[in-house]
This record gives C-alpha cells, structure tokens and sequence, in this order.
C-alpha cells in the first residue's frame, strides 16, 4: 500500500502497526490512535508482576526464607512496576512527538514539490517496515532465547533468591516463582524493550532516506539549524525509553551494593559506557543531515558574501566616495541599519550548527537520562551527612 499525503499533512507514526498494536485494538487495552494507556499498564503488571508476588507469598519467599525475598529484590520491582510502564507510556509519547516533527518537513517548505513522491515513498515504506509481522516475531523469538541466556550469564545475581535456589555448581534451580519470573515476565520486558529498539532502526531508516532529498534548506532561518532544529526535539520523544533503561540499571547495581556488598565505583565504566550509549543511540539518526547542512553553510557564506560586498562597495561609494545627495544626512538613514542587518544575517550563518541539534540538546538529555542514577550516590555519601552539608549551605 502507498502512503498519501492528504493537504500536506503526512500522518507517520511509529506506534501505530505491528501484531502487538493489533492484538491491543482487539482485546481492548487500546482505543485507535493509541489511547487507554492505563488498561496496558495494568495488564502488564498483573501478567508480570503479581503473579510473583502471589507464588513468593505461598511458597513463603516473599519477605524472608532466602538471602533475597522478593519484596526487597529492587531489581524486580524496577523492572517491572517503573520500567515497563515507561515502555507503555513511551508508545504515546512517541506518537504524539514523532508525528508532528515528521509534518515539519512539509509545513516548513524543506521538501520541494518535485520531491514530494520521495518523501511519501520514504513514509510508506517505513510503515510497511514497522508493520512487519515477520521481524517482530524475530524480535520476541530474540527476546525470550537470546535474552534469556544474556540475562543467566551476566545479570543474574549468584546468590539464593526468591525465584531459585543456589545449587553447589553456582548454578540456580528454579521454584514456582522462578519459572513464571524466566519464560514469562522476564521475557515479556525484553519483549517490550527490544520492540523499541526495532522502532528506533524504523526511525533510522526514514531520517537516513529523508536525508538523501535534497532539502531546502537556509543558511539564515534562526533556528540556527537552517530549518532543521525540529529534529532536535525528537530526542526528548524517546526519552522514556531511555529512561527505563537507566531506572532498571540503578535497580541492578543497588541489588547488586545491597545483596553482594558491591560498591559504586565498581560500576562506573558500565554507568558512563550505558549513559554513552542512550545518547548516541537517539543523537546519531541527527547526524545523517550533517551533509546537506555543511552544504547550506557554504552556499550561505557564498551568497550572502557576494550579497555584503555589492552592498558595503554601494555604502562606500555613497557615504565615504561623497555621492549621497546634499539633502540626505548621514544621521538616521537606513543604509545605516541595513548595514547593520547585513551583519546580523553573516552572524546567523557564521554561528549555524554543524548538525541539527546543540549542547543544550545533549545536556538536557543527559540529565533526563542520569536522574535515576543519582539515588546510587547515597551508597557513598550518607544520607544524614547530605542532609547536614545542605544546612551548613544554607545557613
């Protein structure tokens, strides 16, 4: 099927399509667009999170009979009481931000019209990716095999807990709890997350494609971007995303200082190189127009030069060389403030971005993604000792 773009307006969404988008609409946890965001939430959580805690509750393991009972494994809790959630909610964040940002490229002009059938063409192709029944079963075959034997290897603690016992070979056998916790929520999550990730390549495709359209792009739009500074917010759409991540790796690592009496610099290189890695992973599909805005910088300077020099030789021949007319004082006239404008419009150029988005982007979602992060200091400072450096501040 071709996409159609009814009075310039393209309708793209990440979140809408897909076997999963279906099996909400018919089982009513979704109303189209995407609403109901609730009914998901809470369906997911009886699914993953309750039945735990019922099995843990009769089998005696949920607040004590191991090293770690359920109510205190943060890392379960995290995953699936904060975390998925933010999955959930991330699907109408995305809707309601991507979509709007991909209408820019029309509403701004950036797409001549010539063009229009490649950016349609770029649209129903990505839709038709993202519809994809076939790679989203891949994905859940992904998430329940090779998510499973990641998670036993590298994440697991190797300590008795709530949903096994520790065997002499280091190895856990599973219990009742166990067993729903390994093959159905955990891979439910991962479901979940590696889903997204899948939407991200989606979005990579179609900002790659898009960025192959010779634009229509300036030099001096204000946005400092020439015309593509919008592109700078679709970071913040994937922000919950990225933010169940950092939520579920603070749960790890607490676990991990609570249960194993680990220590916070023990984790440094895996807090930077995640933090690293949430950022390139929604900043690089940006750097695709790096090319074509390189492109408007120089055909700026080229322009708006031979531009500044016809204009400051006519200036200099009527003020400086005295051709100005007897009546006209110096005092007042516009050439002065033209002058003046001229320079402004080589400042906008000469400060325009090298890609469409700033440090300010990166600094704000750096933020966004380090605040679940920050709980993890208090392991190393105390809290009482926070409280009273505050106060000595203040006072």
């Amino acid at each position: 099927m071709k996409a159609t773009i009814h009075n310039e307006q393209p309708d793209f969404s990440l979140v809408l399509g897909g076997p999963l988008y279906q099996l909400y609409l018919r089982t009513r946890l979704a109303r189209a667009p995407i609403e109901l965001l609730h009914r998901r939430i809470v369906a997911f959580v009886l699914i993953t999170w309750v039945p735990l805690w019922l099995l843990t509750a009769i089998e005696g393991h949920a607040l004590g009979g191991v090293k770690v009972p359920f109510l205190l494994d943060l890392d379960a809790h995290a995953r699936f009481l904060i975390s998925l959630p933010l999955l959930i909610v991330a699907e109408l964040f995305v809707h309601q931000r991507i979509r709007v940002i991909v209408r820019q490229f029309i509403n701004r002009g950036l797409i001549a019209p010539e063009d229009l059938p490649r950016f349609e063409n770029a649209l129903a192709s990505s839709m038709r990716l993202r519809n994809s029944m076939v790679i989203e079963i891949v994905v859940f075959l992904i998430a329940v095999i090779g998510g499973h034997w990641l998670w036993k290897e590298q994440a697991s603690l190797r300590v008795a807990t709530w949903w096994g016992e520790l065997a002499a070979d280091n190895t856990v056998n599973f219990n009742l709890a166990g067993y729903w916790y390994v093959f159905i929520s955990l891979p439910l999550f991962r479901f979940l997350l590696f889903r997204w990730y899948f939407r991200l390549l989606v979005w990579y495709r179609l900002l790659w494609l898009v960025a192959k359209i010779p634009l229509r792009l300036n030099a001096l739009h204000p946005d400092r971007a020439a015309g593509l500074g919008f592109l700078g917010n679709s970071v913040f759409a994937f922000a919950p995303v990225l933010l169940a991540q950092t939520v579920l790796l603070s749960a790890v690592i607490m676990s991990h200082i609570w249960h194993q009496g680990a220590v916070l610099p023990d984790f440094k290189l895996e807090i930077v190189g995640i933090v690293a890695f949430l950022l390139i992973l929604v900043l690089m599909p940006l750097t695709f127009f790096a090319m074509q805005l390189a492109r408007a910088r120089r055909a700026g300077w080229r322009e708006y030069g031979a531009l500044g020099s016809r204009y400051v030789e006519s200036f200099q021949q009527k003020w400086l060389a005295g051709a100005a007319p007897e009546n006209e004082p110096l005092i007042g006239s516009a050439d002065i403030q033209s002058l003046a404008d001229l320079a402004n419009s080589f400042e906008v150029v000469k400060e325009m971005d090298a890609l469409p988005f700033n440090k300010n982007t990166v600094l704000g979602l750096a933020i966004v993604i380090v605040l679940p992060l920050l709980p993890l200091t208090l392991t190393m400072i105390p809290l009482d000792q926070m409280i009273d450096s505050a106060i000595k501040l203040l006072i």
